[in-house]
């Protein structure tokens, strides 16, 4: 048991740190596929060679990024089959459709369309250039879709039946999948961050320009395209993130709970602005669960649902133990994570009954197994834990993460406003002011942070759960010895920080090149 639980952590480990070093270049190269590809539209308008330079030089950061990004994302795939093959043998029949249109379309896609991206610039016409270039930035964002329809799957699990014959689940409504809420909602949040994230590193990269006082035009101008991509990315961001709070709350009121350090709810729930968590509360005992805390009144219920200011927000007790609560005070009874496991052992047991019926050949009582099943099958993985609290995530992580990632994105949104009123306006607060320069290139780690907070807060707020309520971690990994994702995890460490390194040597080197040339700036 001992192995087991060794082998569960380590893989979620390896896969945790795999997503997070892919998930470095994901955002980048959605952002700076839309900057290059408008940077591109307006030479194509202008016929300017000045930004036909400007172009290029950040494609060329494009293309590094593109580079590292494909290669992280392929071993993350591969992952799926080598740590997680009872999780891919009881649903791949559904995870793996978005995952094989991702690869033989959005990829090939982008793969015959950069290569004309880069190296066509003289062997075809302007305009069949400019249209490759918009369909790599399409190709990049329909892979992202199909990426991202499969792991809203996972937190939303939509559109598929299990099949006991097959043992395994099976696809009912592909549209289903594709058009869950969940899905939609987290496409969106995810490829305008991509954006915001874009925006800003263009914005911080030409700061280190105005910083050297060098190619000040083409920083400017890069600063209106890329900071006026970042604002309107990170505004609908906020939109689609409180979309996705709404998702959340019905769908997994868990994470939203450990989101916000939430225990005990109450209607007309307040949301926490900021706070330190109590590190000796559990679900288990009557602590409080902060040891300080700025509460916005009414905010949690607003968040979710603004036509009711008083709605009933559930907290993570409430939902261990089956409660809820009326405006008038009322405390009701609801389903119990007990009362799930329960469902859970129930539909384990009609699972058994209906293979033992299947191989004696008795029809009445297959038919009687599977109708047990179906009626429980929602709690289906809750019979794989041994008590409620297994099913709480680790809400210390959720929780500063989720902060963390509103206040880094409220940061973002007020430093673009100003750099890019400057810019357009106070041209001198740009190209004299340096605590502004500064300001700029501070920007980048702390879009960084916040991205991969978000990424934290959607797939650690979710757990312990692959497929929510259906199949816990611990029941989707594959029959390998600890030792060996051990292994595997540390030459992953090494050849993703190794990586790591050498797109940021690289790409030092790019901008170095770029601040100390003015073949950026050519006279016209």
């Amino acid at each position: 048991m001992e192995d087991l639980t060794s082998v569960v952590d380590w893989s979620r480990l390896q896969f945790a740190v795999t997503a997070a070093y892919h998930w470095l270049f994901v955002p980048l190269t959605l952002g700076l596929g839309l900057i290059v590809a408008i940077m591109e539209t307006i030479y194509y308008r202008t016929n300017s060679v000045r930004w036909l330079n400007i172009t290029k030089f950040w494609m060329t950061l494009f293309g590094i990024n593109f580079a590292l990004g494909v290669a992280t994302g392929i071993i993350l795939e591969f992952e799926f089959g080598t740590n997680w093959s009872n999780y891919s043998w009881f649903v791949g029949d559904i995870f793996g459709a978005p995952l094989a249109i991702e690869g033989l379309f959005a990829f090939f896609m982008e793969a015959t369309f950069i290569a004309v991206m880069f190296f066509g610039w003289k062997k075809v016409s302007r305009r069949f250039h400019l249209a490759a270039t918009w369909l790599t930035a399409i190709g990049a964002t329909v892979s992202a879709l199909w990426i991202l329809v499969a792991n809203a799957w996972m937190q939303y699990p939509a559109g598929m039946e299990f099949d006991p014959d097959q043992m395994r689940n099976v696809m009912a409504n592909f549209w289903e999948v594709i058009f869950s809420p969940v899905a939609i909602n987290k496409f969106f949040h995810a490829v305008t961050s991509g954006w915001a994230l874009g925006g800003v590193f263009v914005v911080g990269v030409a700061g280190w320009f105005l910083l050297k006082r060098r190619n000040v035009d083409m920083a400017l101008d890069s600063i209106k395209v890329g900071g006026t991509v970042g604002l309107v990315g990170l505004l609908l961001t906020m939109a689609t993130g409180h979309g996705s709070a709404v998702e959340v709350a019905r769908h997994q009121p868990m994470k939203l709970a450990a989101m916000e350090g939430l225990y005990e709810g109450n209607c007309g729930q307040s949301i926490v602005a900021f706070g330190i968590l109590n590190p000796a509360k559990t679900v288990e005992n009557s602590e409080d669960p902060f040891l300080f805390e700025i509460s916005v009144p009414k905010g949690l219920s607003l968040l979710v649902d603004w036509r009711d200011p008083d709605k009933f927000i559930p907290g993570i007790s409430d939902l261990v133990e089956g409660r809820e609560k009326t405006v008038d005070g009322q405390t009701l009874k609801t389903v119990s994570y007990q009362d799930r496991i329960d469902r859970g052992l129930l539909a384990h047991d009609a699972l058994r009954r209906y293979d033992a019926a299947k191989s004696a050949g008795d029809t009445a009582a297959m038919a009687a197994a599977h109708a047990d099943l179906k009626q429980n099958y929602d709690s289906f993985g809750f019979g794989y834990f041994n008590n409620p609290a297994e099913a709480v995530p680790p809400v210390a992580l959720t929780f500063y993460s989720f902060h963390i990632m509103v206040i880094a994105g409220g940061v973002l949104l007020l430093f673009l406003v100003v750099a890019l009123f400057a810019t357009m306006r106070r041209r001198r607060w740009m190209t004299d002011c340096r605590w502004m320069q500064w300001a700029a290139m501070l920007m980048i780690p702390i879009v960084y942070v916040c991205s991969q907070s978000g990424w934290i807060v959607a797939e650690v707020g979710r757990q312990p759960w692959i497929i929510q309520d259906i199949m816990p971690t611990k029941a989707a990994i594959s029959a390998i010895s600890a030792g060996s994702v051990q292994l595997t995890f540390w030459i992953f460490v090494v050849v993703f920080t190794a990586l790591l390194a050498a797109e940021i040597s690289i790409m030092l080197k790019q901008i170095k090149k770029g601040s100390e040339t003015d073949y950026l700036t050519p006279n016209e």
